[in-house]
């Protein structure tokens, strides 16, 4: 009598090295849905795909990605979006391009209010420990010790060329965009300042912005080091041409390749659509290194490949009206008429003891009436309070 094949029970589980690499090479097709990046509704986890039931649907993942079950959801705290992207922010648009490659179940708070993120700094990870992190950097370090790795089928060499091109950007691409976005006149007072003075609460938007731009201020002079030049028109021919260059090489390297490295996104492919897309999407009034960029074919049709295939509804113009579940409102809804009246008597607080303090308003109380002599001293001191 033959011996029986062993039950599935007594093998013991698969191996999660050989499951997970069978699903990291599973490609999706190009009409698919985002991957489980996931929004905040009602406190809950709302994710782009089916639900997996206990029978294991089959569930379509992109480029990267990985599937199977997911632990509690971390939580990333990022700039809102606006001209037709998911975020404004360069660093926020980084980790959330990087987050929708690798398919990492975040929790996301897109807010308009730094003082809401647990370090006080836009963008911010808290992850399922509890620990904060708020560089972008640290943030993607922590996604891939998370096994969320989109360089995980790169070659020595590709990782040399990523780290070769992310020195670039830094290097020649990020000191343009802040000197375009904060330091031009034109394209801060109609663009920049714009959109934050209106997507932040009252009273921030009065002074934020500005002290925004002071940081970025500070920011180009540590970029340009020792050898920025003092004179601000030769400032700015300088760092435009060597960001038209650097323009020029990513479009050469990239030929006509869906992305840097071949069909599978990387995280080169992150931090490179973040600085193009901001600079293509933006309606700018001055924008004389956007309409190089604009040449370039074959980088802005790299940007509205991503947007489209990972961010179908975040990159829309006019997103399409969400379904609130019937019940409990929105995590957002039932505060916002609060929060605001707090925002008010906060701010009309803050302007009365700041003109108390000044001197600007006194309060004075009436007093019967006195001898000659002291009310003669009570108008000297008046007089010099003012």
């Amino acid at each position: 009598m033959g011996r029986r094949p062993p039950s599935p029970e007594a093998r013991g589980p698969v191996p999660r090295s050989s499951a997970a690499s069978r699903t990291r090479r599973s490609l999706a097709s190009p009409g698919t849905s985002p991957g489980p990046l996931t929004a905040t509704t009602g406190g809950a986890v709302v994710g782009g795909g089916s639900v997996q039931g206990r029978a294991g649907a089959h569930k379509e993942v992109f480029p990267g990605q990985r599937a199977g079950k997911m632990a509690a959801p971390m939580e990333l705290f990022c700039w809102s979006g606006g001209w037709g992207l998911p975020s404004v922010d360069l660093d926020s648009l980084a980790v959330l391009t990087y987050a929708r490659f690798t398919g990492a179940p975040l929790k996301v708070h897109k807010i308009s209010n730094p003082w809401r993120s647990p370090s006080g700094t836009l963008p911010a990870l808290r992850t399922s420990h509890g620990e904060v992190i708020s560089v972008p950097h640290k943030i993607i370090t922590h996604l891939r010790k998370e096994k969320y790795n989109a360089d995980y089928d790169l070659s020595a060499r590709q990782g040399a060329d990523t780290l070769a091109f992310m020195s670039l950007l830094e290097e020649k691409l990020l000191p343009v965009l802040v000197h375009t976005f904060w330091i031009d006149t034109k394209n801060y007072v109609e663009v920049t300042r714009k959109w934050y003075a209106e997507a932040m609460p009252f009273p921030l938007n009065f002074f934020l912005p500005g002290h925004m731009q002071w940081q970025y201020m500070e920011r180009l002079e540590l970029l340009s080091g020792e050898h920025m030049p003092e004179d601000e028109e030769e400032l700015e021919k300088e760092l435009y041409r060597e960001a038209r260059e650097c323009l020029t090489l990513l479009s050469q390297r990239l030929g006509s390749q869906k992305f840097f490295f071949g069909d599978a996104p990387a995280s080169l492919d992150a931090f490179v659509f973040s600085y193009l897309a901001l600079l293509l999407q933006a309606k700018l009034p001055s924008g004389k290194l956007q309409a190089h960029l604009r040449g370039l074919h074959n980088l802005c049709a790299y940007c509205t490949h991503i947007l489209s295939l990972y961010f179908p509804w975040d990159g829309a113009e006019v997103p399409p009206p969400r379904q609130t579940p019937a019940g409990p409102e929105t995590e957002e809804e039932p505060y916002r008429r609060r929060n605001q009246i707090l925002s008010v008597l906060a701010g009309l607080a803050a302007m009365v003891g700041y003109a108390l303090l000044s001197g600007i308003v006194s309060i004075q109380r009436a007093t019967p009436a006195r001898a000659p002599g002291t009310r003669a001293l009570g108008m000297a001191e008046e007089d010099e309070e003012e």
